[in-house]
Formats: structure tokens, sequence, C-alpha cells
């Protein structure tokens, strides 16, 4: 059986709202309709996706894995129709992901002048979507910061940076030229909502070197909400340089951590779609990267 992409498209609408009506009107189409294509997606799949009441409606266990897998798959489709777009309406166009702070435009420059009729996109991307943004094809490339899940990824590392902790301004350390990881024993360190647990573990050096476990403050989404935690005093974080003096605020300070092991920046690209272009691009990001 081949899935159908329209009622996969269906299918995620409703599990986002858990409401058919809401659902029917976000995708312009009447609820008895909706309805008839969801009924038809579980009966080619075997499987009920919803479990439905006259109050509720949730998603059953066959249901949540395929709104997992039906995104990627959705992305993928999408990244690809793109792709298909551009080669025959244009220019060929090479997009390229970066994580906050990261500066890439002596890399983009530098590919640029090499391959002048080459379009180079950019887009941000996130801690909790580095390697799925790379793998559906949202992007061809990407700067990235491990820990990152890289089935289906090749890495390359490119340098690495010494990491700041990020405190209140009234924090009792604020004034200190350097910390080691043990004096911030007992602050609670901000977590990471979607998140992997690798990640979470790399960020707030999690065990600490006597094989304590950090306090769990405050989960966020967005390094926004991550400084007004800090800036509020309910939690720290810890941040590559680049990222610390990206995001420069009057009520949080940055004071470098000794004792713990550096955050490497690497490129990272589709181990199953290794273009000429990716390539040509990962030549010049590895040619140009800062010296050791």
């Amino acid at each position: 059986m081949d899935l159908d992409l329209r009622k996969l498209r269906y299918f995620v609408e409703v599990a986002e709202q858990l409401h058919f009506g809401r659902a029917a009107e976000n995708l312009h189409i009447t609820q008895p309709v909706l309805s008839r294509q969801i009924n038809r997606l579980e009966h080619e799949l075997g499987v009920s996706l919803f479990h439905r009441s006259s109050r509720q409606v949730s998603l059953t266990e066959a249901g949540e894995q395929l709104l997992e897998e039906a995104r990627s798959l959705l992305a993928g489709a999408d990244a690809a129709q793109r792709r298909v777009l551009a080669a025959g309406n244009g220019p060929r166009t090479l997009t390229v992901g970066f994580m906050a702070g990261l500066s890439v435009n002596r890399a983009i420059n530098a590919f640029s002048d090499r391959y002048p009729d080459i379009n180079v996109d950019i887009r941000r991307i996130e801690w909790y979507d580095q390697a799925e943004v790379i793998r559906d094809g949202v992007v061809d490339v990407a700067f990235v910061r491990p820990p990152i899940e890289d089935q289906g990824l090749w890495i390359r590392t490119l340098y690495t940076e010494p990491r700041l902790a990020v405190l209140p301004a009234s924090h009792r350390f604020a004034g200190r030229r350097s910390l080691s990881i043990m004096e911030l024993a007992d602050d609670p360190v901000v977590m990471h909502l979607n998140a992997s647990p690798a990640w979470d573990a790399f960020c707030n050096t999690d065990p600490r070197p006597d094989g304590r476990h950090p306090v769990p403050g405050p989960a966020i989404r967005t390094m926004d909400e991550k400084l007004e935690h800090v800036a509020a005093g309910r939690a720290i974080t810890f941040l590559p340089e680049s990222a610390a003096h990206y995001y420069v605020r009057r009520d949080v300070v940055c004071v470098p951590v000794t004792d713990i092991p550096p955050h490497p920046v690497c490129l990272a690209g589709p181990a199953d779609r290794d273009t000429d272009l990716i390539e040509a691009f990962a030549e010049t990001a590895v040619a140009i990267r800062p010296a050791a």
C-alpha cells in the first residue's frame, strides 16, 4: 500500500488539533469529508489512529507513531517539491542551516565566489530539530552543535568553542573572571524541551565530576525563554562562546568555565543525498574554518 500524502496531511491536522471540527475548518473542507478520509486511512493501514468519544479525541499508540513518521514524510515531500521546482524554474539553490550564534557568512561568501551561479539560502535551526531538518531535506547542509543524532547523516568537526556560564547579574559569582563547574553545583540549570537526553546532559555537564547530577530548573523552548529565566534568577545555563556573545544583555553575565569540555561546531549533511553542491560547500567550509 502506498501512503496518500493528502490523507497524511489531514491526519496530522486532526492529530495536532485533536478536534475534527477545527481541523476541517483549517483544511477548508467539511467535517464529514475529513472524517471519511481519516476512516479510509485507518482502513488502509489496518489500525485505529484515534480514540473518539462524544467529549474528546485522542491519539492511539499507533496514531502517535504515525504522527511522528508523518511529519518527517511530509517535510521531506515538501522539500523534494521545492528542489524539483527550483531545478526546473531557475538557478540551482543550496539551503544552509545554522545554529544560533554561529556566523556562516565567511563560508557562504567563499562558496558564492567559487560558484556565482548558485543561489544560497539560509535557515536558522534549533537544538531540537538540527538533525531532522537535514534528514527531511528542509536544509541541504547545516552548521550544527553536537550532540546530534547522526543516523542518516555525515558530520565533520570544524572547530571547538569554550563554554561560558550564563548567570543572572545578581549572582554571587557574577564578578568572577572564571569559574570551576563544581562551584555551580547547587545552581538549578535550564532544561531544553524536545531535546535529546544527550543534549541536556552535555549542555549541563551531567553528571558533574563528583558524580552528582545538577538540579533541573525550568524547561524552555527558545533562547529568549532561557535568558529570561536566567535573568530572573530561576536557573543558570551554559553557552558556547559565540552564542553567549551573540545574546548580550545587561541583566545576565557570562563567565568562562575552565574545566568543562568545549562545544564542537560541525558541518552535517545527508548521507543519502550527498550532491556535488553539498560536497563543494563542505570543502569550502572546511578550508576556511578557524585555526585550531
